[in-house]
C-alpha cells in the first residue's frame, strides 16, 4: 500500500484574500467611479467659473462667484419677473398670458411636454403591440405590412420623420375656409377641433352613480371570474362587468338630467372656437413620436414572444385554446416579463425625444427655455433647470416601470 501526498494549496495573505472578495472588488470599483465623477464635476465647475471670470459678471446679475473656490451660486430670482412673451398653446387647462412670470412659462413648457409624452406613450404602446404581434402572424399580407412599417420607420431619423409629417402631411390640409366637417369635428391647416363634453350642475350626482357603477362592475367581474374558474364554463366576466357599468351609468345619466353638455367647435374667422383643439404642431410631434417609437416597441414585443419556449404554445393548443386565447392567457403573460425592461428605455427615449418639437415650433419645455434664455441671458440656470426636469421625469418613469416589473416577476420559492 502506497500513500501519495497531495500538494497543499498555499495560504493566501490577508490582503490577497480581501482583494479576491467579490464584494470588496465591487465596493472599490464603485468608490473609484464616484471619485471620478466628483473630479469630473470639479473640472466642469472650474472651467465655468474661469470663463465667467474672463467676462463682466455684472452682465449676469443672477450668477455670483463665491471667492476663489470654483463654485457658482446660481440665483433663480429672474423666474419671478414678467415673461413678456405669449405661448399659443397650453395644456391641462393652465391659463397663461404674456403678463405672467417666467416660472409660469416654464410650467407651461413642462405641461406641454407631459401632454405629448403621456399620450405618445399610450399610443406607441398600442401601435407597437399590434405591429409586433402582426409580424408573427401566419397571414402573409399582415406580416409583410407590419414588417415594411417597422423596417421603414425604424431606419429613418426621427427629426426627418417629424419634418415630413409636419410639412408633407399636416400642413397639406385644406385652408380653414375650406375646412372638412365630419361627425362634429373640423379639420383644416389650423389643426383639428373636436366636440367637447362640459360638466353641468348634474355632474356631481352622476359622478356618484359612476362610482357605484365601478364598484358594482368590479364585484360582478370577481363573481363571474370565480364561477368560471370553479366550474370551467364560460361566464363572460368582462362582458358582464361592462354591461353592469353601462346600465348603472346610463340610469344615473337620466336621473341627473343631462350632466354633460356637448360643446361643438365652430369656425370663427381664421381660427376655431369651442371644443377641444389640436394644433398642427402638436399633431405632427405626436404622430412622429408614436410612429417612430412604435417600431422599436414592435421589435421588443416580437422578440419577447419568440423567446417563449415553443412548448408553451403547443401545450396551450393541446388543451383546446384558440389562437387569441393562447396569446392572451399563455404567451403574453410570460412575454411581459421580458418586455418590461427594454420597454422602459423606449418610454424614456420618447419623453426625451419630445424636445425635437422645437423644430416645428411646438411650445414644449425646450422651446420655452430657449425663449427665456434669449430674453434674460440666464443660460446657466435654465440649463440646470432643464437637466433637473428631464432627470426627474426619467427617474419617475423608471420608478413606475420598475414597480410594475417587480409585480410581474415569478415569486421565488
Amino acid at each position: 500500500m502506497t500513500l501519495t501526498a497531495r500538494p497543499t494549496r498555499p495560504q493566501l495573505g490577508a490582503i490577497a484574500q480581501l482583494w479576491r472578495n467579490v464584494r470588496v472588488q465591487r465596493a472599490i470599483f464603485q468608490l473609484a467611479f464616484a471619485v471620478f465623477i466628483i473630479w469630473l464635476v470639479y473640472i466642469l465647475i472650474t472651467n465655468l467659473t474661469d470663463e465667467l471670470a474672463k467676462i463682466d459678471l455684472e452682465a449676469f446679475p443672477f450668477v455670483e462667484r463665491s471667492g476663489d473656490f470654483p463654485f457658482v451660486k446660481v440665483h433663480l430670482d429672474f423666474l419671478g419677473q414678467r415673461a413678456g412673451f405669449g405661448i399659443k398653446e397650453t395644456s391641462f387647462g393652465f391659463d397663461y398670458s404674456a403678463n405672467d412670470r417666467y416660472a409660469d412659462a416654464y410650467v407651461v413648457g413642462v405641461l406641454n411636454m407631459l401632454r405629448v409624452a403621456l399620450i405618445g406613450i399610450v399610443l406607441a404602446t398600442v401601435l407597437g403591440l399590434v405591429a409586433g404581434i402582426a409580424r408573427l402572424s401566419p397571414n402573409w399580407l399582415v406580416s409583410k405590412i407590419a414588417t415594411v412599417y417597422v423596417e421603414t420607420f425604424r431606419n429613418v431619423p426621427l427629426l426627418v420623420q417629424l419634418i415630413f409629417w409636419y410639412t408633407a402631411v399636416v400642413l397639406q390640409a385644406p385652408p380653414i375656409g375650406e375646412a372638412i366637417h365630419a361627425l362634429g369635428a373640423i379639420m383644416s391647416v389650423k389643426g383639428v377641433a373636436l366636440p367637447a363634453a362640459n360638466a353641468t350642475d348634474g355632474f356631481g350626482l352622476w359622478s356618484v352613480f359612476l362610482a357605484v357603477a365601478l364598484v358594482a362592475a368590479i364585484g360582478v367581474w370577481l363573481n363571474r371570474a370565480r364561477r368560471q374558474q370553479r366550474t370551467g364554463r364560460a361566464s363572460y366576466p368582462w362582458w358582464s362587468a361592462a354591461g353592469t357599468f353601462v346600465v348603472i351609468a346610463a340610469g344615473g345619466f337620466i336621473l341627473a338630467g343631462t350632466p354633460l353638455a356637448i360643446d361643438r367647435p365652430q369656425v370663427e374667422g381664421t381660427s376655431y372656437a369651442g371644443g377641444v383643439q389640436i394644433s398642427p404642431e402638436f399633431a405632427a410631434v405626436l404622430i412622429a413620436l408614436v410612429v417612430y417609437t412604435g417600431t422599436f416597441i414592435a421589435e421588443i414585443v416580437r422578440g419577447s414572444i419568440l423567446a417563449i419556449p415553443k412548448g408553451q404554445t403547443e401545450a396551450a393548443a393541446a388543451v383546446g385554446l384558440n389562437p387569441i386565447q393562447r396569446l392572451r392567457f399563455v404567451i403574453l403573460p410570460q412575454a411581459l416579463r421580458i418586455i418590461m425592461p427594454p420597454l422602459t428605455n423606449q418610454y424614456l427615449n420618447l419623453t426625451k425625444n419630445s424636445s425635437l418639437a422645437v423644430f416645428v415650433a411646438y411650445p414644449d419645455l425646450f422651446q420655452v427655455s430657449r425663449v427665456t434664455v434669449n430674453q434674460t441671458g440666464q443660460a446657466v440656470p435654465i440649463v440646470i433647470l432643464l437637466l433637473l426636469t428631464y432627470l426627474t421625469m426619467s427617474l419617475l418613469t423608471s420608478l413606475i416601470m420598475n414597480v410594475i416589473n417587480s409585480r410581474l416577476k415569478v415569486p421565488s420559492s
